[in-house]
């Protein structure tokens, strides 16, 4: 029901508004910081819980259009609410609420001024995220792509007088806006030569693209969209800007900013283009694999715990266009129900991936506060001294795994479903990558909970690695709210699951004009198909467990004498155990490093068996840096020093080259 004629639309732009007045109030408290910790950030994240609430609202109703009296005169702002961009913006709004309640805590100790303009730069981040979604015109998108770029940019380089993080920071602005002129390329072609008349989303969903120029065009969306989002190649950013950024930056940019890039690849590909072709599908799932695969085995040699979360991010991006692709390749070929099927799980992922990664990377800046470490070698034991950080990031590391009955066991296995369950498609070799996608999904997930294991065993586990460990403290009050919350969204969206499968039908039905339907039928099974084919209850499997724990605990009291004995457990024949015994990050992702060694540029640095002091140092980077991006910065490099041989400082020279110019011009125009 719409109310005294308010729509979704009118709401979230009161919405963005309130934003943009909480960052200017920000900027003009820098005097006061505890105002900002204490009342903007909180206030944040009511308006985050409110344009969620909004998104869950537009998934009911029609699109909602305005068209907005800013821009240029003939080229006004045009806005678009539909069940695409009402997921999405409860996505940005359940992440955010979360990050945003969590950087109350977070950020009380930084400095008034540094903090007033920190806090006008993250509510821009988010006003930029939520234009983005709600663009319908190239030029509005632009102009919001590039606010959430620059933004982005100034958070990730809070602390520029470091070196290292303004070099990490030109890194991700160079790429962000090689991708933006990728995109802006793409917008040009669907105008399809009807001038910038054409240039709003109605205009492009009617343009006669033949079949060669709507593969242009899906070719450029996918290359600037993947460079944002951390596809292969473009993914280089990602591991250099997050441990730049501070923690919850880090974690609105892997939860939120990474889908608006798949946000931008589902709304050219199923809504602006009128047709798609089948190698499209190929070529997303083919990169969807290739990058699930090097994230995930990049991400197990990780020593950093932020790094090794961001090459985790890059992996779950491979993971959604892998559901992407596979969506193109039902979609063309008929299969709609399957089609419907793939396009939820990717949908669902999406907003998975969104509720643990940001709980993860904010659980790791509590860490990072508590002990001044990032680097997983030096911790240990840190359960004792942070219980409730250690019990919420227990959640994220389990719903990152895939295990159930958490979050991230029913988009992967949703997405498995759909490979499991195709039929003969006409084309014999799409026949024949189905089943080895699949594998190599199996493979993906696996690695994953590996990683996982390794990320929670050696930060949490065993005896703290350094004596200043004795002195860390827990995560405060505010930051395990926010944690609290997406560790709540984490177990909400694993045990509901065929609710949220009932409304992510809504945009099945507007991309593709289907639904899956089925998995809606019945409130305790998950069935993609029919309960007879497969089937999954998440209460039924919480049952089950918690059975099992308590036939256990009567069958412990039932039968156990009663007795105690104490002694000291077996030390394996080491008496004398110390930390340096402990499995490190390093030996645990050595196994890794031997099976992939031909994929990591590797540098050891090996003692001598004579040293009365040995240290073993290695360090495993990423060959396609040497490969492909030094060459380009020699190359550019080349090319600036040739066009400085022409820049004398004499003005007659100068003068000359002006006149060339005009010969030339004149002989040839």
């Amino acid at each position: 029901m719409q109310a005294a004629g308010i729509l979704p639309l009118d709401v979230a732009g009161w919405l963005v508004q309130f934003w943009i007045a909480l960052g200017v109030a920000g900027l003009l408290l820098q005097r006061s910081p505890q105002l900002i910790t204490r009342f903007i950030f909180p206030l944040s994240a009511l308006v985050s819980l409110l344009l969620a609430a909004t998104g869950l609202w537009a998934l009911a109703v029609p699109a909602n259009i305005m068209v907005l009296p800013l821009g240029l005169p003939d080229l006004p702002f045009h806005l678009r609410l539909d069940p695409l961009s009402g997921f999405f913006l409860i996505l940005l709004g359940g992440a955010s609420f979360g990050v945003s309640l969590y950087s109350a805590g977070y950020f009380k100790s930084m400095a008034g001024g540094t903090l007033g303009l920190l806090c006008l730069e993250y509510h821009l981040f988010l006003v930029g995220m939520t234009l983005v979604l709600l663009a319908d015109d190239a030029y509005m998108f632009m102009v919001a792509w590039e606010t959430m770029a620059l933004s982005s940019y100034f958070l990730v380089t809070t602390d520029h007088y470091i070196p290292d993080i303004r070099k990490a920071g030109y890194l991700y602005l160079l790429i962000a806006h090689v991708g933006a002129i990728a995109i802006l390329l793409c917008f040009g072609v669907m105008q399809s030569g009807l001038g910038i008349a054409a240039y709003t989303f109605d205009a492009m969903r009617d343009a006669p693209l033949t079949p060669f120029w709507s593969s242009v065009a899906f070719l450029l969306a996918l290359f600037g969209f993947g460079a944002k989002a951390g596809v292969l190649p473009m993914h280089v950013w990602l591991p250099e800007a997050h441990p730049a950024a501070p923690s919850p930056v880090s974690a609105l940019m892997s939860g939120v900013m990474l889908k608006t890039a798949i946000y931008g690849i589902l709304r050219v590909t199923f809504d602006l283009l009128p047709t798609q072709l089948w190698w499209w599908g190929v070529l997303a799932l083919g990169l969807g694999l290739i990058t699930a695969v090097f994230g995930v085995m990049f991400a197990a040699v990780q020593g950093d715990m932020k790094r090794l979360l961001a090459y985790s991010s890059i992996e779950n991006i491979g993971l959604l266009l892998v559901g992407i692709g596979l969506t193109i390749i039902f979609h063309v070929y008929g299969k709609d129900t399957l089609a419907a099927l793939a396009l939820i799980a990717t949908l669902y992922h999406s907003l998975n991936h969104a509720m643990f990664k940001s709980l993860l990377f904010i659980g790791t800046g509590s860490i990072l506060h508590a002990t001044g470490e990032r680097n997983m070698g030096r911790l240990g034991g840190l359960i004792h001294r942070m219980p409730w950080a250690a019990a919420l990031m227990l959640v994220g590391v389990l719903a990152i795994s895939g295990l159930p009955p958490l979050n991230g066991f029913v988009s992967e296995w949703l997405m498995l479903q759909a490979f499991l369950l195709s039929p003969g498609l006409p084309n014999n070799y799409i026949n024949m990558l189905v089943p080895v996608a699949a594998a190599v999904i199996a493979l993906a997930a696996a690695l994953a909970a590996y990683v996982m294991v390794k990320f929670y065993g050696v930060i949490f586990l065993g005896q703290p690695r350094e004596k200043a460990l004795e002195h860390a403290h827990d995560a405060g009050t505010w930051e395990c709210i926010g944690m609290g919350w997406l560790a709540l969204a984490c177990a909400v969206l694993g045990l509901a699951p065929v609710m949220v499968v009932g409304q992510l039908d809504q945009v099945s039905q507007m991309l593709l004009g289907t639904h899956l339907g089925n998995a809606a039928n019945d409130w305790v099974f998950l069935a993609p198909m029919d309960t007879e084919r497969a089937s999954y209850s998440p209460l039924y499997f919480l049952l089950a467990v918690l059975g099992v724990m308590l036939m256990t605990s009567v069958l412990v009291r039932r039968f156990y004498h009663g007795r105690l004995r104490r002694s000291p457990p077996w030390d394996c024949g080491f008496p004398a155990q110390t930390p340096r015994m402990q499995d490190s990050a390093e030996g645990f992702g050595q196994p890794i490093r031997r099976i992939f060694e031909p994929f990591f540029q590797i540098e050891r640095d090996v003692p001598s068996p004579f040293d009365t002091h040995p240290r073993y140092h290695g360090q495993t980077e990423d060959r396609l840096w040497y490969i492909l991006y030094l060459p380009i910065k020699h190359i550019t490099e080349k090319l600036a020093a040739l066009a400085g041989l022409l820049q004398h400082g004499r003005i007659h020279l100068y003068l000359t080259y002006t006149f060339v110019t005009l010969i030339v011009l004149l002989v040839f125009v």
